[in-house]
């Protein structure tokens, strides 16, 4: 069989495009599977296929001839999704169904015929637009809970096609899963794969208790045999791609400015960071209760240390997200009346996007970094926070409820429900020594300039071309450990 290329679909393609005041614009996304992805593509000539955002009613010949350039210079390939039907699919089984059901949030959990039905067809969408570009050798990568029927989909058409599939967030436990609706449906979805790949061998777990309690199919440790294919099964956490923030401070004039201009408008104050996006999985009101119980325990800490929260607006369509921004402001008010004076606010709530050049100046200006999700697939914020402090100061305090907690494991790691817990560990990250700094933030830089994104991707290309007699083509740079371009390292464990 001839050698491949690599087809990757998610959900969004890495940009977005909108109607501006003079036209449509694309917006280049930002993110680790992005910066990871693209080097392979342009090294192999793949595609990525995925939506790219609002669509209008009717054709617009601007909209199509953006696109085209951007499939012309990129290899992007769109799935166009009527209006109506990407909100279904988005906002119905998507995210009111999958997403708050597998982070544990059965109480926001809704169901309904019409999304689920918008997610069949969405699903046979993205499909429809992978064969028409699909050819012998190709190996076809998926991403995440929005395409989850997807690999059986191909496979039913496509037999022969090698498939690998990677679930960006948690994959809740047995008895959590059995609550979903046509989840038989689902599990038989991501068995069309070849790989299926998690953040952790946790959520690996709970997927093989899910096939057995479920579908009653019994699977060893790394594969599972059914409908007359063999899937892998493998646990692989994604990295970030540390060079994203390399050079900006050294580089970018203007980037200094700002983080010169930020510390001094914060001299003489701590600043506590968290970047988030607006969801009630991320622990933002959690967060600010244990800044509340550590100024009313430690008196003298009030004035001297603030709480900058980003909290991006996210699926504001959606109630639950409207309930949680409203009980987070009204968290952060109360806050700010207590214990704020004529120049003081404890909390101060970003509420709009960030560039990243913007986040890249928070991170590298905060004395702490509080990642409080209250369940996490990886959270690549605390990779990123680690990444660009090339100073080797600075304090990550992270939710043992994140992936990322198993590998940043000299992290001040805390329980975000424990708010008494979290506020002294919030104490702890402001009178830590430096040299303390020094060593945690060394052993968290190691891990993750070792494990990168570029790694990751390696990785699982390198088990999906195992699954065949041949493979498509890994750039030497990109060679996965044990190989004699990438030294071996030892994964941090993930148990």
């Amino acid at each position: 069989m001839a050698e491949g290329k690599l087809i990757v679909v998610s959900n969004r393609l890495p940009l977005s495009v909108r109607r501006g005041p003079e036209g449509w614009v694309a917006e280049p996304s930002s993110g680790g599977l992005a910066s990871a992805v693209n080097p392979i593509l342009k090294k192999v000539g793949g595609l990525w296929i995925g939506w790219p955002g609002h669509a209008p009613r009717e054709l617009d010949a601007d909209r199509e001839t953006l696109l085209a350039g951007a499939r012309q210079k990129h290899g992007f390939v769109t799935v166009n999704l009527p209006a109506d039907l990407a909100r279904r699919f988005y906002e119905g089984y998507a995210n009111q169904t999958l997403w708050p059901l597998f982070h544990n949030f059965a109480t926001n959990f809704e169901a309904d015929p019409e999304g689920w039905s918008a997610y069949v067809t969405a699903n046979r969408r993205f499909r429809d637009a992978v064969l028409e570009h699909l050819e012998p050798g190709d190996t076809v990568w998926i991403h995440d809970y929005h395409l989850m029927l997807l690999p059986r989909l191909i496979r039913d058409v496509a037999p022969e096609a090698r498939v690998g599939f990677f679930l960006h967030i948690p994959f809740p436990a047995s008895e959590t899963f059995r609550i979903l609706p046509h989840r038989d449906e689902v599990l038989r979805g991501l068995l069309g794969a070849d790989l299926v790949a998690f953040q952790t061998h946790l959520d690996l777990q709970h997927f093989r208790s899910s096939l057995l309690r479920v579908l009653g199919l019994p699977s060893a440790l790394d594969r599972v045999t059914a409908q007359g294919s063999s899937t892998r099964l493998e646990a692989l956490p994604i990295g970030i791609a540390p060079e994203e923030f390399a050079g900006y401070i050294e580089n970018d004039a203007k980037t200094q400015r700002a983080f010169e201009a930020l510390r001094r408008r914060y001299r003489g104050r701590r600043i506590l960071l968290g970047v988030d996006r607006m969801d009630y999985t991320k622990g933002i009101n959690e967060k600010c209760l244990a800044l509340e119980r550590l100024l009313a325990l430690q008196p003298e800490l009030r004035e001297r240390v603030v709480l900058l929260q980003i909290a991006e607006p996210s699926r504001a369509c959606l109630p639950a997200y409207r309930e949680c921004r409203s009980h987070i402001i009204a968290t952060v008010d109360r806050i700010n009346r207590r214990f704020g004076t004529s120049d003081y606010r404890p909390i101060i709530l970003l509420e709009q996007h960030h560039e990243p050049a913007d986040v890249f100046e928070l991170l590298r200006a905060g004395d702490v970094c509080y990642v409080g999700s209250l369940h996490d697939g990886m959270n690549l914020v605390a990779k990123e926070f680690v990444s660009a402090r090339d100073d080797e100061r600075g304090v990550l305090i992270l939710s043992k409820f994140a992936g990322a907690a198993r590998e940043l494991t000299t992290a001040l790691q805390v329980n975000p429900f424990f708010v008494d817990s979290c506020a002294m560990a919030i104490a702890d990250a402001l009178n830590m020594p430096a040299e303390e700094q020094v060593t945690r933030m060394r052993t968290m830089r190691d891990v993750v300039e070792q494990f990168n994104a570029y790694r990751w991707t390696a990785d699982i290309l390198t088990d999906a071309a195992r699954l065949c007699d041949d493979s498509i083509s890994v750039p030497d740079s990109l060679t996965p450990a044990g190989s004699d371009e990438c030294p071996s390292f030892e994964r941090p464990s993930l148990a």
